[in-house]
């Protein structure tokens, strides 16, 4: 695309805060001096008429450049110049308003003094019109001879014509909804528009003039476009899209064509409505006109777009694109001063400008080289040290910032350590008596300055914090801000993470876009709240360490309850959503053990307890403690939330069904009524109204249904994915994996941050794990073979994730690591995302738990085949169960 501009010769800015638009603008001999003239109309009914003649291209409007001006009072829709008076040839100004049609002769009085000549207009005639004009167009309707006829189209689809001084008479358009595009096609004598159904129609003067005429009609509105069906359209074109102009151009008798200027594309036409040709264009088009080209047999089109472009197109082929400084809304060619084609726009708040295409030359010289000795020595030294500069840059532990001091901008999160004490939480869902809250203070410091700084805060739903977006001004060199928000819980569910995360983006003053990321930790106390611990419960888990036990009060000092005399072996949770646990700690054993009758309910416990220990032996100073998990693999428990979470999807795809089939069957009942509602004989309803109202109630109790069972997917997911967390916590503290193996098994089981129906959880897990089954996991370079499957959908049942899910399992045990490298695996071929081949059931083999069973998984070490192994002896357990 051309860079070129396009070249200012003479421009200014017409009045104050006034709109134009398309046919507010005109080129013509107004004055009948021979010379062009422009002629502009605006929406606040200022008429001007403009003669440029500028000293130097460039110069701004001068005071004789405006030959006359004048207000009409009321809003100027279109301006044309034609012969519209009787008994003369003289050129005349028709000015189109909302209710009027004024015709004007223009005239000049040679000034004696150097004010110049003077101009004034004066009334020929005038049409009050009965109805909203649009648009109009002109020409010699009916081959008159030296006489020009006016045809106006109305808002509600009516053509008036015009001969002259007198009103001819009216017709209606068949079909109409909304005006479209008018113009006259003098080889055919036909008018061409672009109607409501995207369709170029043409209709012959002379079926216009022929038909009933529609004001002698004393009839209803609807009688009346009922009667303008009669007419017969010439021709119809469908191009599928709105009009913004249409142009006849014939610039010979042989040849003549219509150009119509659609919203995406601008259609050739011939007189018959067959396409010449068309062309699609790149920017969404605001203004046209075809003028006469220099090769023959071919037109020039000037097209204005939203991007401040005027492209000029030979036929279909663009051949000079120029940059404009507004956006035209009407362009049109003028001979000015002897100056042959200059281009004049107009935008739509009136800045009117006359340029001509073409570029200046660079008078830019490079300046001479000052010539000097080289010293070949300095020129080595400086060189190693530029080789030096750039090994050390190239290095990739450079590429990262060293430490929190290189930073251009630092965020921190402080969580308090007190809850609110007046709870900051708002329409939340919790059913509890009172719902807390927890400040987190961030404060932003600033060691450059940072343009357009914006903070976003985000926590895991249920979580809800009180403000999530906050905009700053611009932060000066060693300046800081700081923001507090509060953070409650909002559903009645407890969340499966207890992280928040922000995210600051900037700019610097030289443009670059930068952000800054921070997390913060929030306290168990926000969900949960002391209580009485339970003897009894359905799931339980022993984590293993390897450092004596600590004491409850030491490791959760925020829990303790004064009422209790001894809690330093038992302690007792209760989430705010009404379930409890209680965690016990083994007195001679290194055992701590987490019970509760849910199993998600375990997740945050158990991370809260290996979080707090870690902490307590890190303070003193001890490096080699470690959290082990030697017990059964809760698969089977796990294995109830999937089903659980999966049938509440189908549940929702059967609510989307019945509610798709309802709506069908309201609309059809809608227009049975409609149609008997509007028959001239009224007929019985045979009970319509009555299946419209049940229909109806039918709807809105699906709606409600689908509304609660969303609510109910959402309750389920959550679940899920604190039960995930802790599974993948127990596989990683059961198979000792690093971080990064860890890393892997929480992107495999935990890929998605929302559930949908379009890609659920069910489908993606699915695919992850087989991947895994496939490449690192597998067994021979025969699973290696990866195969393309079809799209990702949710499947028939949960039975193949589960067993997948149980393969993984049995495939660690027997020690398979995780790993995506390609170093690990051979023969492996690349895997499209979201694409990879199911693990088909034979690869079940010894060691696989079949779901229904007591599905355990105990160390590699003590591997069994398809028989339950309980994880702790008996009198570990009883020895981890003593308060």
């Amino acid at each position: 695309m051309s860079l070129f501009k396009a070249r200012d010769w003479w421009s200014t800015v017409l009045g104050e805060k006034e709109e134009f638009d398309q046919g507010c603008l005109c080129v013509a001999d107004v004055d009948n001096s021979g010379q062009d003239k422009i002629i502009v109309g605006s929406y606040m009914g200022y008429l001007r008429i403009f003669n440029p003649h500028p000293v130097k291209p460039g110069d701004g409007v001068q005071a004789e450049d405006l030959l006359l001006e004048v207000q009409l009072r009321e809003p100027i829709l279109q301006v044309e110049v034609g012969k519209f008076v009787s008994g003369t040839e003289v050129l005349h100004l028709a000015v189109l308003h909302c209710r009027k049609l004024c015709v004007y002769a223009v005239s000049g009085t040679l000034g004696n003094v150097e004010h110049g000549n003077q101009y004034q207009i004066k009334r020929m005639y005038e049409h009050n019109l009965q109805r909203t004009a649009c648009n109009m167009t002109y020409g010699p309707f009916g081959g008159v001879k030296g006489r020009d006829l006016i045809c106006i189209q109305s808002m509600d689809g009516m053509l008036m014509l015009f001969e002259q001084e007198s009103y001819a008479f009216g017709r209606f358009l068949p079909g109409f909804l909304l005006p479209g595009p008018l113009t006259y096609s003098s080889r055919t004598d036909s008018f061409i528009t672009v109607s409501s159904c995207r369709q170029v129609e043409s209709y012959k003067y002379q079926v216009l003039a022929f038909a009933t005429d529609a004001d002698e009609r004393q009839e209803t509105e609807q009688q009346k476009l009922s009667s303008g069906k009669r007419l017969v359209v010439d021709w119809v074109l469908n191009i599928g899209e709105q009009a913004l102009d249409i142009c006849v151009v014939s610039f010979n008798q042989a040849v003549s064509s219509i150009f119509v200027l659609g919203e995406r594309n601008f259609f050739c036409l011939k007189d018959n409505g067959q396409i010449r040709f068309m062309k699609k264009l790149d920017c969404n088009p605001s203004c046209f006109l075809p003028y006469c080209s220099v090769t023959e047999g071919t037109i020039n089109t000037l097209v204005g777009n939203h991007s401040n472009m005027l492209h000029v197109y030979q036929d279909v082929t663009l051949k000079w694109a120029t940059q404009l400084p507004h956006i035209p809304v009407s362009v049109k060619v003028a001979n000015l001063q002897d100056l042959r084609g200059v281009i004049v726009t107009l935008s739509d708040s009136g800045h009117l400008q006359c340029s001509y295409l073409g570029t200046d030359p660079s008078l830019f010289q490079a300046p001479k080289i000052e010539s000097r000795e080289i010293n070949y020595e300095e020129l080595d030294a400086e060189m190693k040290q530029l080789q030096k500069i750039i090994k050390e840059a190239s290095k990739t532990q450079d590429v990262l910032p060293k430490s929190e001091r290189q930073r251009d901008l630092i965020v921190t999160a402080e969580v308090s350590p007190e809850l609110d004490a007046e709870s900051q939480a708002v329409d939340s869902e919790v059913k509890a008596e009172a719902v807390p809250s927890v400040t987190v203070k961030i404060t932003i410091q600033s060691r450059v300055t940072a343009q357009k700084p914006k903070l976003a805060v985000c926590v895991q739903a249920p979580l809800a914090v009180t403000c999530d977006q906050f905009v700053f001004d611009d932060l000066e060199p060693d300046a800081s801000e700081t923001v507090v928000l509060s953070v409650f819980l909002k559903g009645n569910c407890p969340p499966p993470e207890l992280e928040g995360n922000g995210v600051l983006s900037y700019s610097t003053p030289i443009g670059i876009l930068k952000v800054a990321q921070f997390k913060f930790r929030l306290p168990l106390r926000l969900i949960c709240f002391p209580a009485q611990p339970s003897k009894t419960a359905n799931h339980k888990l022993t984590i293993d360490t390897n450092k004596p036990p600590v004491s409850l009060l030491t490791i959760f000092p925020d829990f303790a309850d004064q009422s209790e005399d001894d809690q330093s072996n038992a302690l007792g949770f209760q989430f705010l959503t009404g379930s409890k646990i209680t965690l016990l700690a083994s007195k001679t054993s290194q055992r701590y053990r987490i019970q509760s009758d849910q199993l998600e309910d375990l997740w945050l416990i158990t991370k809260e307890l290996t979080l707090r220990l870690e902490e307590h032996f890190k303070k003193e100073n001890c490096k080699d403690f470690v959290c082990t998990f030697s017990g059964s693999i809760p698969l089977q428990e796990y294995f109830e939330l999937i089903d659980r979470h999966f049938e509440l999807r189908l549940n929702a795809e059967k609510f989307q069904e019945l509610l798709s089939e309802r709506a069908v069957q309201f609309r059809a009942i809608e227009r049975r009524l409609l149609t008997r509602f509007k028959d001239k004989t009224p007929a019985p309803l045979q009970h319509l109204d009555t299946l419209l109202e049940g229909t109806f109630r039918e709807v809105i109790a699906l709606a409600d249904g689908a509304e609660e069972n969303q609510a109910n997917v959402f309750q389920a997911f959550t679940k899920l994915k604190s039960a995930t967390h802790l599974v993948v916590m127990l596989i990683s503290l059961w198979q000792k994996l690093s971080t990064d193996q860890v890393a892997i098994l929480e992107a495999t089981f935990l890929p998605l941050a929302q559930d949908t129906q379009e890609l659920g959880w069910e489908e993606t897990v699915d695919a992850a794990i087989s991947y895994l089954l496939r490449t690192c996991l597998s067994k021979s370079s025969k699973e290696q073979a990866l195969t393309l499957t079809s799209e990702l959908s949710i499947p028939k049942d949960t039975s193949r994730l589960k067993k997948h899910i149980t393969l993984l399992c049995d495939r660690l045990a027997k020690g398979g690591r995780l790993s995506l490298s390609t170093e690990t695996t051979t023969q492996q071929t690349v895997v499209m995302p979201g694409r990879c081949a199911t693990i088909p059931e034979s690869d079940l083999e010894e060691g696989t738990i079949v779901p229904g069973t007591a599905a355990m998984f105990t160390n590699h070490r003590h591997i069994t085949k398809q028989k339950s192994k309980p994880g702790l002896s008996e009198d570990a357990a009883e020895e981890a169960e003593k308060p």
